[in-house]
């Protein structure tokens, strides 16, 4: 069973939608609840042919986060809803950014209100919606339009969303119980009820439970799923279970039904990605509100290093009330106040308390660490001078890592204290920054530019640099390395200076430029920094060097264009079909061919031309 949830701005119609795909109108479910033991409490059963699913409705704009996230964590298909008659509004965008860190696996986009349209209208409403929603998380998603009062559209919706529901992947039902809970009430006669989606495991009448982080066991009397009494419930459904011997005020908001496998804490490694518009908000010590599963617990978030970029770091999660989560469990902070949208992630781990038993190895680390310095460790040379074989080394570096007292570098593999590899990191920062500084027109600097100014081994530095850059640390392309975000850009002057040689850098003329005739106005030139710009415009592809001329991206893209049209429509190419195509000469004709064909988007077959399948049928790229 799978969870469908909506999103969209207040008064677009989703309420009403919903009531069309389940019969149920989301207006009476808190009168539900009082009639009797019910998962209607913000869901409906969503059923077609063999497909069934639950929907909820997302509140209005003030509660989402207060009150949708401890419902919709579960949620894996998103029904995104936006009215014809205004398009994407502040709120669709808002509900957007936070989804996009839950465990929203795919996308249906519901376009309300078209019969209040002309078709000239609709069709322009459409394009406008998908327009204003490129670089979001339903940027791709399939778009159905409707009119939940005619009822136009919405078999063809109900289609679209079995065939996302059929594309999932099923929850674990062979995992520890998490069943993270978004309501409790009384029930007159049966007791304490605890509701919410089974996260992954499986829950049956009669087995022991524990009610996290209290503590609290308790055996399940009874089970529902969707109103209906059964003995087990899997992985995806809403459930309702009867508690016997727990106190409803004794379950919080985002208190943890869970096996004995999994146990609450407090610190958690974590890999974050922070909002753009988040980034100048973010201290190396930042107090958040976290959302995780259906609990909200205030808290700090630490990094190592702030980030400067949207990538995804490794930072730690230290809460102020214990939760239950694990590996892979996704989560949204915000500011404490106002309460602004900062980012989300997963969890990575939980940072183990370490015992009696395990402080002597802590000690040992340490010293061994700091004695391997920057060359590190391999892992039998760390359980030698430990003094341990086995699992008992996995368990101490998994630990050191959760902790982030331990670093790993490859090819080959090494372990290297934090404090050591944070400590190079600072320095190659500082000399990339400097960098940046004075040459903001270079790409940044190569491995063996980096070597000599810091005076350390290529091969050792090429080991940091690529865990560095894995982690998001640094960036690398082309042969160079730079900080995260920075983009290579001409100056003024060199801009002026470029635009002598490559004027004819313009979709409607193909001539090159000789390579060799830039090159020697280069190394003439008084203009600073040209050859690093240069060199810059070859790495990113604003200049792209064919044999021993150059095109600017600008040619190379119509040029490309003019072939596959060309080629959809004569199936081969001859040179001189290309020379005239291009209008240019045989000397400059042969060499592109073959820079397309070399790059796979051509193929030579005799002396004639043909497009690649992958090029023949777009969607196999």
């Amino acid at each position: 069973m799978h969870i469908i949830g909506t999103a969209g701005h207040v008064d677009h119609g989703k309420s009403t939608l919903v009531e069309c795909l389940t019969g149920t109108n989301p207006d009476r479910w808190a009168q539900e609840q009082e009639r009797g033991m019910t998962l209607d409490l913000g869901f409906a059963r969503f059923e077609e042919g063999a497909f069934v699913a639950g929907i909820v409705d997302v509140p209005g704009h003030e509660r989402f986060l207060h009150n949708m996230l401890a419902g919709a964590s579960g949620m894996e298909v998103l029904l995104l809803v936006v009215a014809a008659t205004e398009g994407v509004m502040p709120q669709t965008r808002e509900h957007l950014a936070i989804l996009r860190f839950l465990n929203v696996r795919s996308v249906v986009i519901a376009v309300t209100k078209c019969d209040l349209l002309s078709e000239a209208e609709r069709e322009g409403a459409i394009a406008r919606i998908r327009s204003d929603l490129a670089g979001t998380l339903a940027a791709e998603a399939p778009m159905q339009a409707l009119s939940s009062t005619s009822g136009e559209g919405i078999p063809a919706l109900r289609s679209l969303l079995v065939a996302q529901l059929a594309a999932l992947e099923p929850r674990n039902s062979e995992a520890p119980l998490y069943l993270p809970i978004d309501r409790a009430f009384t029930l007159p006669g049966h007791g304490t009820i605890a509701t919410g989606t089974l996260m992954q495991g499986s829950v049956r009448v009669g087995e022991s439970v524990t009610l996290q982080p209290e503590g609290m066991r308790s055996r399940v009397r009874s089970l529902h799923v969707f109103g209906t009494s059964v003995e087990r419930a899997a992985a995806g459904a809403r459930v309702a279970l009867n508690l016997p011997g727990v106190a409803r005020e004794k379950i919080a908001r985002g208190s943890v039904l869970s096996g004995p496998e999994l146990l609450p804490g407090k610190n958690f490694v974590v890999r974050f990605t922070a909002l753009a518009e988040a980034l100048p908000l973010l201290r190396r010590r930042t107090p958040v509100r976290a959302s995780i599963g259906a609990a909200e617990i205030l808290g700090t978030l630490l990094f190592d290093r702030v980030p400067e970029s949207c990538e995804a770091v490794e930072a730690r999660l230290l809460l102020r009330e214990p939760t239950t989560a694990f590996g892979g469990v996704r989560f949204v902070l915000r500011r404490l106040s106002p309460k602004t949208l900062l980012g989300g992630g997963e969890i990575a781990g939980i940072e183990a308390t370490a015992g009696a038993g395990e402080a002597p190895h802590a000690a040992a680390l340490r010293a061994a660490l700091a004695e391997a310095g920057l060359a590190g460790l391999g892992r039998e040379e760390l359980a030698a001078k430990l003094n341990v074989r086995g699992e008992a080394i996995e368990e101490i570096v998994e630990s050191a890592i959760a902790l982030g007292e331990l670093r790993t570098i490859a090819k080959p593999e090494a372990f290297v204290g934090a404090a050591i590899s944070d400590a190079l990191l600072e320095r190659i920062v500082t000399q990339l920054a400097r960098r940046h500084e004075e040459a903001p027109w270079a790409m940044g600097r190569t491995l063996q530019a980096l070597a000599k100014e810091l005076s350390f081994d290529e091969a050792l530095l090429y080991r940091y640099l690529d865990a560095f850059v894995s982690e998001g640390r640094l960036a690398a392309r082309s042969g160079f390395y730079a900080l995260p975000g920075h983009e290579a850009r001409p100056s003024d002057e060199q801009d002026r200076f470029f635009a002598t040689f490559l004027q004819r850098d313009d979709a409607a003329s193909f001539a090159p430029t000789p390579a060799a005739e830039l090159e020697s106005a280069i190394r003439s030139t008084r203009v600073a920094g040209v050859a690093d710009a240069y060199a810059a415009l070859l790495a990113r592809g604003a200049l792209v060097r064919v044999g021993e001329d150059l095109y600017g991206a600008s040619q190379i893209a119509a040029v490309r264009a003019r072939v596959e049209h060309f080629l959809h429509e004569h199936r081969a190419m001859t040179v001189a079909d290309f020379r005239t195509l291009i209008g240019s000469s045989r000397k400059f004709a042969v060499p592109l061919l073959e820079w397309f064909d070399a790059r796979g988007i051509t193929l030579r077959t005799g002396d004639l031309r043909v497009l690649r399948a992958s090029e023949r049928n777009p969607s196999a790229r």
